[in-house]
């Protein structure tokens, strides 16, 4: 076993490039559905929360010395911070950004994005990256499973 999770893509580049395409395609192929002011204004929320988790699960990566890249091996389980919330803050923050991105400017194409980034990360990431946790920290990254949620709300 290498020290290092069999990551199928990279889930930062993956946003980005999905951001890109989401944008051509809704702007310039598939018109858009109005939504009304206040669904809007949820989604400014949703964007700042979506920074919120970015940064902050970012940032406790780089205080402990750890790269935030999920090809990279781990030295120490993380468990502090955003990640006694949440296992995945910065795939979170990647779904979450689609998702805000749709109520905000009415592109269809960010919704259905966000369905598929989240479908894509839980089977073809975060099960790689658990897998590889487990082997490497065992107990005690069972126990962290056992306690705190994968996605915020479901185990």
């Amino acid at each position: 076993m290498t020290d290092r999770p069999k990551i199928k893509g990279n889930p930062l580049l993956v946003t980005v490039y999905l951001l890109v395409l989401c944008y051509i395609v809704g702007e310039f192929v598939i018109p858009k559905y109005p939504l009304l002011y206040p669904i809007h204004l949820i989604g400014i929320l949703g964007l700042i929360i979506s920074l919120f988790f970015f940064f902050s699960g970012f940032n406790i990566f780089t205080s402990y010395e750890e790269n935030p890249a999920p090809t990279s091996p781990s030295e120490r389980l993380i468990k502090t911070g955003i990640f006694a919330y949440t296992r995945n803050p910065i795939y979170l923050s990647f779904v979450f950004l689609h998702l805000s991105m749709f109520l905000v400017f009415e592109n269809v194409m960010y919704l259905l994005s966000s369905i598929v980034q989240a479908i894509w990360i839980h089977n073809y990431v975060i099960k790689f990256e658990e897998e590889y946790l487990l082997g490497k920290f065992k107990d005690e990254y069972q126990r962290y499973m056992n306690t705190v949620s994968r996605w915020l709300f479901f185990k």
